[in-house]
């Protein structure tokens, strides 16, 4: 039952660092990508297919869970991991980045928020307590505090009130949360693209000794090369015994670049996306399957890849199942693309190891690429 980290080894260029996490569910062995499960599935795949892709922690969300089919449901089920059969460790986002995302169908006040529900009209109000009760109720292994995310284009008042209100939503939540024996309380620092924020919200977060930390206001309409700033001057503030969480970041190069600035964890919808537009990821790479060269490539997809798709099927057959619109094909992408960005973060986590970090993936390290393929 219980949390603890416990740091393997450090690159010694950089601040990568290697991990094991241990949580009620089992290990998580960081740096560590994440699949998205929104509504209490991976789209399109099996539990035990997610299994194979070498995840060990996905995500499932308490806005869209407390919707549909809601968490009473979920609780009388026994939870989350019962209830959609993965017995590994589950995070449960708290809400908070409806309140950005979902900007004109809310309001924000002190007290909390108020949803109009884009399926039913019906009103919802989602406050730190409520937020926190929910995640109670879904069992998850790791919840989220609630928090204001604002937009990349927001002022610097508007951010500050943003990020003070995020400080008092969390001592609500704190104060909310009735299972932090078996459910770990991870707080978010914001502070958007203001890096003095940044240090003033890591530094009040650091000292209330929270199980991990996330970092979330990123990857919301800023540049790639922002995204960096933020996060390669956040995350050496955070506690370097606890692991740290990089919202909704997925791609290599933003990986690899957080990686090497300490975070350890990473969330993004990306891959099962991409898989449902026919769209695999390969080695850095994007390539869309319906593309004619693929018609009579009787190649896998990537000889590399341990995946089912690779090891099975041929190009060719992907760009018919693509083509014509099979639902094989979705699937088939979408086990291959998150197999694809788990892999990635274990060679990277193999690569500090061996302290050849910088050597291996130094080429991700370096400005985003201006090539419109790569990822």
């Amino acid at each position: 039952m219980g949390f603890s980290y416990k740091l393997i080894a450090k690159c010694s260029k950089t601040q990568a660092r290697v991990g094991i996490w241990h949580t009620p569910h089992g290990i998580v062995e960081t740096p560590r990508f994440m699949p998205v499960g929104t509504v209490g599935t991976i789209k399109g795949l099996t539990p035990s297919q997610v299994a194979t892709t070498g995840a060990q922690m996905i995500l499932a969300n308490t806005y869209h869970l407390h919707l549909q089919p809601g968490e009473s449901i979920v609780e009388k089920a026994g939870g989350l991991h019962s209830f959609m059969g993965w017995n590994g460790p589950i995070l449960t986002d708290s809400g908070g980045f409806q309140v950005f995302s979902l900007s004109e169908l809310r309001d924000i006040k002190e007290t909390g928020v108020t949803f109009r529900s884009p399926r039913d009209g019906r009103i919802i109000e989602l406050t730190p307590e409520r937020s926190i009760q929910i995640q109670n109720k879904l069992g998850a292994d790791v919840i989220m505090a609630f928090d204001e995310c604002p937009p990349a284009n927001a002022s610097r008042s508007d951010v500050t009130k943003a990020t003070e209100r995020t400080y008092r939503w969390l001592e609500r939540c704190i104060e909310a949360h009735q299972r932090p024996q078996d459910q770990a309380l991870f707080p978010i620092v914001q502070g958007g693209i203001y890096l003095d924020l940044r240090s003033k919200a890591a530094k009040d977060l650091s000292v209330l000794d929270l199980p991990g930390y996330a970092i979330g206001g990123v990857s919301v309409g800023e540049a790639p090369e922002l995204i960096h700033q933020i996060v390669a001057h956040t995350a050496p503030l955070l506690p370097p015994h606890k692991p740290r969480y990089l919202m909704g970041v997925g791609t290599y190069r933003e990986m690899a670049r957080a990686i090497a600035s300490g975070i350890d964890l990473f969330d993004c919808v990306i891959p099962t996306r991409f898989g449902r537009h026919g769209t695999a990821m390969v080695q850095g790479e994007r390539w869309n399957l319906k593309n004619a060269r693929f018609k009579e490539d009787f190649t896998p997809l990537d000889a590399k890849c341990p995946c089912y798709t690779c090891q099975t099927f041929t190009r060719a057959y992907l760009n018919h199942l693509i083509k014509s619109r099979e639902m094989l094909g979705y699937i088939l992408l979408s086990l291959h693309n998150i197999t694809e960005l788990v892999r990635f973060t274990m060679k990277i986590r193999e690569a500090i190891e061996g302290d050849r970090f910088v050597d291996e993936f130094g080429h991700w390290l370096n400005d985003h690429s201006s090539n419109h393929d790569t990822i």
